[in-house]
Formats: C-alpha cells, structure tokens, sequence
C-alpha cells in the first residue's frame, strides 16, 4: 500500500492501464479528498507537535468475488485512488502475482531508481572537511 500510495499519479495509471480489464467492483466509500494533520517528533523522544495538514483521497471498495480493497493517496487525485483500491483488493485474488509483476515490481523499480538518482545527486554536493593540520604551533 506504501508503494501505491508514494508512486507518481501518471506511473501508478499508466501501468494500471496496460493491466487489463477492470474488474468488476461496487464502492463502499466512493472517492473523497480531505485533509489529515501531519505530525512529527524532534529527535526520538521528544514532543510531537503538528507540522501541517495535507490533503489525501480515500476509498474503499469490494470486487465482485468479495475482496475488499482500501487506499489513502496524497493530493486529489480520485483515478489513482481507485487504482490503488482495485489494486489492494486484486492482490487477495489469483492474480495477486500478475498484479505484482505488471504493477508493483515497475512501480518498486522506478521508486529505487528515483532514490538512487537523489543519492547520487546529494553525493555529488558533499564535502569533506578533514584537516591534516591545524597550524596551532
């Protein structure tokens, strides 16, 4: 779901896409966006305080054969949403390795990718600064 949820509106709907048919589903919570309070902690223990509010969309839905998929997706985006829903409820299905191999594995690929591309782009702007001598005499 963490995948879904963090994967690019465009890649998540361009692979659902070339997936195949939609299967046949009925909404129990239809799309909706609204906002959740981000929290954070400084350092490891200490005092949570709220950082801002962000916008999400949500849904649930239950497929035919009566798997029940979920999502929470950041931003208003309702067609990724229902992507991700579907792909949840498929993945308890027979499909669950076609789905893993046409969606989830291209989507992990170009999550690690993007990662290695900023940790390359970080490292290039790294310093180091070691002092052989300090010149205190």
């Amino acid at each position: 779901m963490g995948l879904l949820a963090r994967s690019k509106d465009a890649d998540l709907l361009g692979l659902w896409r070339t997936y195949g048919d939609t299967p046949a589903f009925t909404w129990l919570r239809s799309p909706e966006t609204g906002g959740v309070m981000v929290r954070g902690r400084m350092g490891g223990s200490g005092a949570s305080f709220n950082v801002g509010e962000m916008t999400v969309t949500r849904c649930s839905l239950s497929l035919a054969e009566g798997q029940v998929g979920h999502a929470y997706v950041q931003g208003r985006s309702k067609s990724k949403a229902e992507a991700a829903a579907l792909i949840d409820a498929l993945m308890q299905t027979a499909a669950t390795d076609a789905v893993r191999s046409a969606i989830l594995n291209p989507l992990a690929a170009l999550e690690s990718e993007a990662r290695n591309t900023r940790a390359r782009k970080a490292a290039a702007t790294k310093v180091d600064f070691f002092t052989l001598a300090r010149g205190e005499d």
